[in-house]
């Protein structure tokens, strides 16, 4: 990590990076995982700018055509190669709410770790840069499945690494929508109990998900109290907030999972999206006129940029 005069412009450049580019895809192909990209930009420009210790990425600029399941013997298909090595003193990342995966994707061009025609194939038939992603698909380690399921692979993991005497961090992104599963609760739980204190988890606290306002389907509040009781350090910040989220990122307690909630705006940087609201888990244009509107206001960022 840098010194705050080299780290915070890039780490804004690459925010800025990722709004238009999922803005820019969206429009190319008629829909897309919009508010997503809005509320997260600042979170994975900060991950994949400063925050995240990682070697170079191992994998080609132009994701391969998927050949097989991931094995030993068909290592271009594993999304991890993306994030670098697996070295005992590097960062380990787990991507969990994979219908995230284009802001991802558009994280790791900003970084240089995808190259500019890396989203040429995305979501077409055998391509591993997918909508929905999976361990195969750029930057991600593991299939998280139907949501939940990521963090308890990453604790497994964290606890082999510190059996192994690794100093290597773990990194694990999550959505609020998350600890509606039962799952997590059990992982949170299960971290606890085991000291483990080489896990950071960030998450996207956006109260949104698939069928609107989260507090209106079934709330997570008071979600800071409920982890602290879970046994976890936890700290609670404005998303958008770069320079808040790095200093809650130093912080934490010996012998308990550190947790960053971010609390973040899913329409920020595309205040059209805001008459949508409260359902803005994927936005698909409705007429010509509302795409023409959301064109307009990717030239005028992109004039800005």
């Amino acid at each position: 990590m840098g010194s705050f005069v080299e780290w915070l412009p890039n780490v804004k450049r690459i925010a800025r990076g990722i709004r238009l580019r999922v803005l820019r895809h969206t429009l190319q192909h008629g829909g897309g995982y919009l508010s997503q990209g809005c509320s997260s930009a600042e979170l994975l420009a900060l991950l994949y700018g400063d925050l995240l210790n990682l070697g170079p990425s191992c994998g080609p600029l132009v994701p391969p055509k998927f050949s097989a399941v991931p094995g030993a013997s068909t290592a271009a298909t594993h999304g991890w190669v993306y994030n670098g090595p697996r070295d005992p003193e590097l960062a380990r990342f787990f991507f969990s709410p994979v219908h995230y995966s284009l802001a991802l994707y558009a994280a790791l061009i900003e970084v240089r770790r995808l190259g500019e025609d890396a989203l040429d194939g995305f979501d077409e038939d055998g391509s591993t840069v997918e909508m929905i992603g999976a361990e195969h698909s750029p930057g991600i380690e593991v299939t998280a499945g139907s949501l939940g399921q990521c963090l308890s692979q990453a604790l497994g993991v964290a606890m082999a690494r510190r059996r192994r005497g690794e100093s290597g961090t773990n990194w694990v992104f999550m959505s609020d929508g998350e600890f509606q599963e039962g799952q997590t609760w059990e992982a949170f739980a299960a971290a606890h109990y085991h000291g483990v204190d080489n896990l950071r988890v960030i998450v996207d606290v956006n109260g949104q998900q698939c069928d609107g306002d989260m507090a209106s389907v079934m709330s997570i509040e008071p979600l800071a109290a409920r982890l602290e009781a879970f046994g976890s350090s936890v700290r609670e910040v404005d998303g958008h907030d770069l320079v808040a989220l790095r200093r809650a990122a130093m912080s934490g307690v010996a012998g308990r999972v550190r947790v960053i909630l971010a609390r973040t705006d899913a329409c920020r940087g595309v205040e059209l999206l805001r008459s949508r609201a409260p359902n803005l888990h994927y936005l698909r244009f409705k007429s010509d006129d509302e795409k023409a509107a959301y064109a307009a206001l990717l030239r005028q960022m992109e004039a800005e940029s």
